[in-house]
């Protein structure tokens, strides 16, 4: 079992849990670990099995605990979650570090699209790893052929989708791909096409344009690509934005900014949908599901504001609204600090608190 742990100054490097506490409850191991002093504040751990070649078995984690030993500052977390230890799979997750008075990065689903010639017909042969950078430190070497999704394959071209959790990495800026082979074989890829999965924009694009030659005697090849350009979206944006504001203009719609406060107590947050419905003098909207959250992926946790914006035709002047949510999902209580809501067509701003 192997851990490294990124802070604001850099990572770790992978940290072996050899050294054991005694006397442990059964199903709990304590480690004690000696982190370099330099790391700065912790914001994320990536945890994994490092040596997996006489391995088929599976590692079930349940819960994680990480205490500093000379401030006493403590970080829990239930993962739940089995590491699919076979040959091939993803022998990596990664969890942010959440503390006191300080925001916590999102776990994100990535999807990583890789166009090549043909690899899939050597793809039993053949170990192939990515490690994406970003300004939030990298994701470490992932497996690329072990789970493919998507698998499109004609004459010359073929592509395959492969599916990375990570936490979030910012601003994308470079891949490193290292490739092996059990036979000797040339390899083709073209590029590789990398973005969050509930977003359709930015893509990142890397152009690779490259047939490796892979000798089963010699080292792996190991290849740095850097983005090559960024696929933002934003014709399609202003063109969408351009025909809401002709709508508008002709007195058919009318956009609101919501701006939701969950509160700050233990167990405020809430992973349940949640939806609004907003009631003018003049009319009452349609219910929407709010969904999609400006700031967070994962909205509505303890001590954050998420704001969406909603398009719908002319209420007039607010005078109320509903609020709620499906119950759906562990703990879904939600603790609501209040809603402003602002109508820009108006120039007006309603604050509706709720408080409990």
């Amino acid at each position: 079992l192997v851990m490294v742990f990124y802070g604001s100054n850099g990572k770790s490097n992978p940290v072996s849990m050899e050294n054991k506490v005694e006397h442990q409850a059964k199903n709990q191991i304590t480690y004690d670990v000696h982190l370099p002093s330099d790391l700065g504040m912790l914001y994320k751990v990536r945890l994994g099995l490092q040596s997996l070649e006489n391995s088929i078995s599976q590692l079930s984690l349940c819960h994680f605990k990480m205490q500093n030993t000379s401030t006493l500052d403590t970080f829990s977390l239930t993962i739940n979650k089995t590491l699919p230890l076979s040959l091939n799979g993803d022998r990596w997750i990664e969890f942010p570090v959440e503390w006191p008075l300080k925001e916590a990065l999102s776990v994100i689903t990535y999807h990583l699209t890789v166009f090549s010639r043909n690899i899939l017909s050597e793809r039993n042969l053949v170990h192939m790893t990515a490690c994406i950078y970003g300004t939030h430190g990298d994701t470490g070497d992932r497996s690329l052929l072990w789970s493919l999704q998507d698998v499109q394959q004609g004459e010359e071209n073929e592509s395959f989708l492969v599916i990375v959790d990570a936490v979030e990495l910012g601003e994308l800026d470079k891949v490193v791909l290292l490739i092996s082979s059990k036979t000797d074989c040339k390899l083709d890829i073209k590029k590789l096409h990398l973005k969050e999965a509930v977003k359709e924009h930015p893509i990142y694009v890397f152009e690779v344009n490259e047939a490796f030659s892979v000798d089963a005697n010699k080292p792996e090849i190991q290849r740095e690509i850097p983005v090559s350009f960024v696929i933002r979206g934003d014709k399609q944006k202003n063109d969408i934005d351009n025909l809401l504001k002709e709508g508008s203009q002709a007195g058919n719609l009318t956009e609101y900014t919501i701006k939701v406060y969950t509160g700050d107590k233990r167990g405020a947050g809430t992973d349940a949908n949640v939806h609004i419905i907003l009631f003018g003098n003049e009319d009452k909207s349609e219910v929407f599901q709010l969904s999609q959250s400006l700031e967070h992926q994962n909205p509505f946790e303890r001590g954050k504001v998420d704001t969406f914006k909603i398009k719908t035709k002319k209420l007039g002047n607010l005078h109320s609204i509903e609020i709620g949510h499906d119950g759906k999902g562990f703990a879904s209580g939600w603790f609501l600090e209040k809603v402003e809501i602002t109508d820009a067509s108006r120039d007006s701003v309603y604050c509706f608190n709720c408080n409990r």
